[in-house]
C-alpha cells in the first residue's frame, strides 16, 4: 500500500488511469452516489468532535493552562520565538486540544495504531498552538533543557509507575488500486474513491511518566499531534479480521473526505482504539465493508466493534462484543457480520460513548 502524508487535512485521493464505465457495469465499491449521507456523516463528527481550548498569558513571565478535562500545560519563561528565530515577550494566544478517552478518538478520528499497524495504549493526545498578533508561533529552542510539560488525567489503574514512548503524527490519507475482497484474496478496482485513516503513530525521541492515574511528558513542538503511548506487545499469533456491513454500506466520500461507513475496534480493558479503514474492493454482494492490516490482529483479544454508517439520509450502527478465534481450516482471516439497525443522532451519540466503558 502506498501512503501520502498530508498535514492537518484529510482529502480525497484520486486513483488515476480511470476506464469509461459502460451504463450496465457495477462498481467496485458501492453507494458511490450517495454523498448526501457523507455529508450527512461529516455534519454529526464536526458537531461532537473535540474542540479546541483558547487561553493567554504573558510569554515573558510562562504561565500553565488547565484544560476542560483537567489536563494541565506548563510553559516555562520565555518559552517562544516568532518564525524568525526573535523572542517573544508579552501576551500570547495559545490553543490546546487534548484525546484522552475512546469516544473522543471516534469523534476525532484519531485511533491508537502505528503506521504498520501496531496497537497503541493511549495515556494522552494533544496538539497545542501559539500565536501572537496571528503570527503562528514556535518554541524556543534555547528552553530544551526545560521545556513545556503535559500533565493529563489518564494513567495506570493500580498507580504503577511505568514509562511509554513519545509518538508524533499527522492526518494521514492513503490510496491504492490493489487489496483484497470478502473472502481476504488479493483483488484491484480501478475506481476513484479516497480512504481517510484518521493518525498513523510514529515513535520519537522521549518518554512520558505514567503513575497513580497522571501522565506527564514533554512537550517538544507546536502545531504537532503528540502521544505518549505504550506498544501493546500480544505474543499471540496474528490474524486478518474482516468486517461486513451488508446494505449498509455507502462507500462514497463526502468532502473534506469523511467516509461515511466507519468501523471501530475498542480493545476490552485498555485505552486502545483502532480504525478499520482499509476498504474491501470488489465485494461479493453482502461482503462490503472494511478489514485490519493483514495479519496483525492477535487471536484471543476480546474487545468492541463499533460499526457505523450514514445511508439513504438515515444514521445506522451497531456495537458487538468479540474475541478473535483462529481462522477456519484453509482461511487466512476471521470475518464478522454486523446487523446495522437505525439509529437518531442523539443514540449514534450514546453508543459511541458506551464504548468508553468497554
Amino acid at each position: 500500500m502506498k501512503k501520502i502524508f498530508l498535514p492537518l487535512a484529510l482529502v480525497a485521493v484520486t486513483i488515476l488511469g480511470l476506464d469509461s464505465c459502460k451504463k450496465n457495469d457495477s462498481p467496485a465499491i458501492p453507494g458511490n452516489n450517495d454523498q448526501a449521507s457523507a455529508r450527512m456523516m461529516q455534519a454529526f463528527f464536526e458537531k461532537h468532535a473535540p474542540k479546541t481550548e483558547t487561553f493567554s498569558f504573558d510569554a515573558t513571565a510562562g504561565g500553565t493552562i488547565t484544560l476542560k478535562s483537567g489536563t494541565k500545560i506548563t510553559f516555562p519563561a520565555n518559552a517562544f520565538v516568532k518564525p524568525d528565530g526573535s523572542p517573544v515577550a508579552g501576551p500570547v494566544t495559545v490553543s490546546a486540544k487534548d484525546i484522552l478517552k475512546a469516544s473522543d478518538m471516534i469523534l476525532a478520528n484519531k485511533p491508537t495504531v502505528t503506521a504498520s499497524g501496531e496497537m497503541l495504549e493511549s495515556f494522552g493526545e494533544i496538539i497545542v498552538n501559539a500565536s501572537r498578533n496571528d503570527t503562528a508561533l514556535r518554541l524556543n529552542p534555547a528552553v530544551v533543557q526545560r521545556p513545556p510539560t503535559v500533565m493529563v488525567p489518564v494513567g495506570t489503574a493500580t498507580g504503577a509507575k511505568r514509562e511509554a514512548p513519545m509518538w508524533e503524527g499527522d492526518t494521514t490519507v492513503s490510496y491504492t488500486n490493489n487489496g483484497y475482497n470478502h473472502e481476504n484474496q488479493p483483488t484491484s478496482v480501478t475506481v476513484q474513491y479516497s480512504l481517510s485513516k484518521g493518525i498513523d503513530w510514529s515513535q520519537i525521541p522521549g518518554w512520558g511518566a505514567v503513575n497513580g492515574g497522571t501522565t506527564t511528558f514533554p512537550l517538544d513542538a507546536l502545531g504537532q499531534w503528540r502521544n505518549c503511548d505504550a506498544l501493546y506487545n500480544d505474543p499471540n499469533p496474528k490474524t486478518t479480521v474482516l468486517g461486513y456491513f451488508g446494505d449498509r454500506f455507502n462507500g462514497q466520500t463526502g468532502p473534506g473526505g469523511q467516509t461515511p461507513s466507519m468501523l471501530f475496534f475498542k480493545k476490552a480493558g485498555t485505552n486502545t482504539l483502532i480504525n478499520y479503514s482499509v476498504m474491501i474492493l470488489n465485494p461479493a454482494p453482502g461482503k462490503e465493508g472494511f478489514l485490519s492490516y493483514q495479519n496483525s490482529m492477535p487471536i484471543g483479544t476480546s474487545g468492541t466493534f463499533l460499526a457505523m454508517s450514514a445511508k439513504d439520509g438515515k444514521f445506522y450502527a451497531e456495537l458487538k462484543d468479540v474475541t478473535f478465534g483462529a481462522p477456519a481450516a484453509g482461511k487466512d482471516f476471521i470475518s464478522y457480520s454486523f446487523s446495522l439497525t437505525e439509529v437518531s443522532e442523539t443514540q449514534l451519540l450514546n453508543l459511541i460513548n458506551q464504548v468508553n466503558t468497554k
